[in-house]
């Protein structure tokens, strides 16, 4: 029976980005995903915000023109303009991106198993077993440890016995080019119960590909119905009339906060699958990076050591209170009717909380500090991470 150190399960962001710096810590590495092909089937917008852009390389070529514009609209469609001096968001060429990540793990050691699921795994004699189920047949494999990157509803989490999500909303989105811009960059965001129950609708347009989306909980709405609709509305914003549908995009997506329990000894969570998501914004792509990256120091650790007090720097408990103010605001938001909402929205002229705003979407505030009570560092992560600074929208 094969043996590796670590399996990582989910090829996502996170799980390319945890398996890359295991793979440059010297450690032998099987990263698995049911896709055989990273371009296909990707569920999120991939915006980047800037704190991310600054603390993390990201490719060039991945990454769409700069975005420093925002448009708010009320339910009745009154808008209004946020714009920042810096160069607050880039579009991720997501399905570019993921395959360059893979190369890169490739280059570093990292095997790669397309086309495969994680069933489950069984701890004998202080050895786990994984069963990864395959179109035709099962392999069995030994493991050290094992990361969940595999989303919202983590397969890996409820086997490993951790924490799971069980608050999220659903978004889909069609992706499209040729939309022509109406002067720079802009995301567009739509505060409409009608439409986004406890969220919002959105149009990220940099030029380029034109992201146009609607989220919320799954109870309240029909998220392809309300694309629909909001799709045939937006006739005054943008122009569809000459652009190309490249693909419809769709998912769940955690907002309950980052999860607790997120390890134990046999395996930890990493991304959606932690719950390492904004609760207020369901930015997600800045938390994943940074406690993906976290994940390579304590498993670097704890298989160095063998010693489960490697573990306790990464606990969910940790972080939680970062998010309290937004678990909080995602309560308020979502309990809002559509006559609360437009008032609301109406109380954004005021100065101060037109700062507010500003702040929610221009903030470097993001996830915790992840370096502290992790003093040995991990081969190749420093050129990942500034050590000084440790939302997808």
């Amino acid at each position: 029976m094969e043996q590796f150190d670590v399996v990582v399960v989910g090829a996502g962001l996170a799980g390319l980005q945890c398996a890359r710096l295991l793979g440059q810590a010297d450690l032998r590495v099987l990263l698995v995903d049911h896709k055989q092909n990273l371009t296909q089937s990707i569920h999120t917008t991939g915006i980047f915000v800037r704190r991310t852009l600054e603390d993390f390389e990201i490719p060039e070529d991945c990454l769409g023109p700069v975005v420093r514009d925002v448009t708010l609209y009320s339910p009745a469609r009154r808008s209004l303009k946020l714009s920042s001096s810096h160069d607050e968001f880039r579009i991720g060429r997501m399905g570019k991106l993921y395959q360059r990540l893979l190369e890169q793990s490739l280059r570093d050691g990292v095997e790669w198993m397309p086309g495969t699921r994680y069933a489950d795994h069984s701890v004998l004699k202080n050895e786990i077993v994984v069963r990864l189920d395959g179109k035709r047949s099962s392999r069995w494999i030994k493991a050290r440890y094992i990361v969940g990157a595999d989303g919202a509803n983590s397969r890996v989490a409820r086997q490993l016995q951790v924490d799971t999500n069980t608050k999220w909303i659903v978004g889909v989105e069609d992706v499209l080019r040729g939309v022509p811009l109406n002067g720079p960059p802009r995301l567009h965001c739509f505060l409409d119960r009608k439409l986004a129950p406890g969220y919002l609708a959105w149009v990220a347009n940099d030029g380029e590909e034109t992201h146009i989306g609607v989220g919320g909980y799954a109870a309240m709405f029909d998220p392809t119905e309300a694309l629909d609709r909001f799709r045939g509305s937006l006739d005054h914003i943008i122009d569809m009339t000459s652009s190309t549908w490249i693909e419809r995009r769709g998912g769940r997506i955690p907002v309950g906060g980052v999860l607790p329990r997120i390890a134990n000894r046999h395996g930890l969570l990493v991304g959606d699958a932690a719950g390492a998501v904004s609760p207020l914004t369901a930015g997600g792509l800045d938390p994943c990076m940074r406690l993906s990256t976290l994940a390579a120091r304590v498993i670097t650790s704890y298989l160095a050591t063998d010693d489960p007090a490697a573990l306790t720097a990464y606990s969910g408990e940790l972080f939680r209170t970062r998010f309290s103010s937004r678990l909080w605001m995602r309560r308020f938001v979502a309990a809002m009717n559509q006559p609360v909402l437009e008032l609301a929205f109406a109380t954004l002229r005021l100065p101060i909380l037109n700062m507010f705003a500003k702040q929610v979407f221009f903030g470097r505030g993001s996830f915790p500090d992840v370096e502290e009570g992790v003093s040995q560092p991990v081969a190749g992560v420093e050129n990942g991470l500034c050590m000084e600074q440790t939302s997808r929208l």
